[in-house]
């Protein structure tokens, strides 16, 4: 029996990535998509690249009928899924929101870095943060899951096991993040521009970014206490990719290598990789893989981690599927199989 979807917002790179990995989803009926703007469009006439594979219209949301779905996607901008998710949500309807809405636990934090009241409250202290890696067992259970941004997914995943070890500094972390123009979204915007990102190079958001009270808060319930992170974030003229490099000062001696290969070994889409390897955007292309490297620099105290994804799958659309997969007790890796696209 299909597990019936329906995507809220599906013109935006997210919509879209989400629309190519459940077109090919085995257990999967995608029966609405909904697009106040382009209601009416076929999907495929906006997205060639969907030719033949999606057969759909966008609907008003306001007419569709997504009570009859049984789990809804928001691939929308922040602030719309806290409005129209509790209607279904009451209905039994299950939700992944790739938004930030559900995630910051402390609504006050949520509405100072967001900048408006939140509309539902209530559903905060119900909805699951959907990081397979540490909240497998609860996604399996929730209605309603807050899909991890795409930063706090590359950062989050590079520090957990030392931050599970407790063998670093946890007052001085340190993540330089680099993304791709992706990030930014399917909008006009002048710093996305060709003519803006291309041959360029710029850190941005360095006096807080939207993506750092999520960190700080995955970080700290893992390690069960406060953390200090600096967060620094770089846009590059790359179309997807999200490269994380991470320092931790040692407070104890151990084998790192040994110690992310063991706390890894059995997750399908994060891979560490062989002693003083490099890994690079482009081998994640595409992929919901996340790949890591651990470097301890000539010897010294500082431990750095090489975390890298794609922002579009692990870090938006393909995580989703991997929390629906969870939801409905299937495999994790159904309709995540693709092999990262070289060149």
């Amino acid at each position: 029996m299909k597990i019936k979807v329906g995507i809220v917002g599906g013109t935006g790179y997210t919509g879209v990535e989400l629309l190519r990995l459940l077109a090919q989803h085995s257990t999967v009926e995608i029966v609405a998509i909904t697009s106040r703007g382009d209601a009416g469009v076929a999907v495929s006439g906006m997205f060639p690249s969907l030719r033949g594979r999606v057969d759909l219209r966008f609907e008003d949301p306001a007419s569709c009928n997504l009570k009859a779905c049984d789990l809804v996607f928001f691939a929308t901008p922040n602030g719309v899924a806290m409005q129209q998710a509790p209607a279904l949500l009451d209905a039994g309807v299950r939700v992944i929101d790739l938004a930030a809405d559900f995630r910051i636990r402390d609504v006050p934090v949520w509405e100072q870095w967001y900048g408006m009241p939140h509309a539902s409250p209530e559903w905060v202290a119900q909805a699951v943060y959907g990081l397979p890696e540490i909240n497998r067992a609860a996604i399996g259970e929730a209605q309603l899951v807050a899909n991890p941004g795409c930063y706090p997914t590359a950062v989050q995943l590079g520090f957990l096991p030392l931050v599970e070890a407790g063998l670093v500094d946890l007052d001085h972390l340190i993540a330089d993040a680099k993304s791709g123009v992706s990030g930014a979204g399917r909008k006009a915007e002048i710093s996305s521009l060709f003519a803006e990102a291309s041959d360029n190079f710029k850190a941005y958001g360095v006096p807080g970014h939207r993506h750092l009270p999520e960190i700080r808060q995955g970080l700290s319930r893992i390690a069960g206490a406060g953390v200090g992170l600096t967060f620094v974030p770089h846009l590059t003229p790359l179309i997807r990719g999200i490269h994380a490099t991470l320092y931790a000062r040692i407070k104890e001696a151990a084998d790192f290598q040994s110690l992310y290969e063991k706390r890894f070994a059995d997750e399908p889409f994060v891979d560490v990789l062989p002693a003083q390897s490099h890994p690079d955007t482009r081998s994640v292309r595409a992929s919901n893989s996340c790949r890591i490297a651990v470097h301890l620099p000539q010897g010294g105290d500082t431990l750095v981690v090489l975390s890298v994804i794609d922002n579009l799958v692990k870090g938006a659309a393909g995580q989703a599927v991997q929390n629906m997969n969870i939801m409905f007790g299937l495999s994790e890796a159904e309709g995540l199989w693709q092999i990262p696209v070289l060149p």
